[in-house]
């Protein structure tokens, strides 16, 4: 049986659990996550789709990326935490996109790669010992 962490929104009407490690961790600076976080970045976990389990509603917000294609953003309703993100290729890779942030424990986060640094704040360092992407 796999490891498995828990996560949920701020509120606590969305929980769920992930199958642990996840695929990998990569930090977004994309205008649109720096909007929906409300921070400079989005942190976000690529997990397999059959190993995320999820209790609650959430409500979603078809936005739109630079490639026109539509990018699902999946928050709670109740408090308004960003917890999912999905895309259709997404979707046909087996994969899905977890709010790192909304994770019960930050232990053994350590981002392996950065995109869309072209928007990336001034004042944020990229540590030199991840890949960097200009876009996606």
């Amino acid at each position: 049986m796999s490891e498995t962490r828990e996560g949920g929104c701020l509120c606590g009407s969305v929980r769920y659990k992930v199958d642990w490690p996840l695929a990998a961790l990569v930090v977004c600076h994309c205008t649109h996550c720096q909007k929906q976080a409300g921070s400079a970045f989005s942190l976000v976990g690529v997990a397999p789709r059959g190993g995320l389990h999820l209790t609650g509603e959430l409500s979603t917000y078809e936005d739109s990326g630079t490639t026109g294609q539509t990018v699902y953003r999946q928050f709670c309703p109740r408090c308004g935490s960003p917890v999912l993100t999905d895309t259709p290729a997404a979707r046909e890779q087996g994969i899905i996109f977890i709010k790192a942030g909304t994770l019960d424990s930050s232990e053994g986060l350590e981002p392996s790669l950065h995109y869309w640094c072209d928007s990336a704040h001034d004042w944020f360092a990229i540590p030199e010992s991840v890949e960097k992407l200009a876009t996606q």
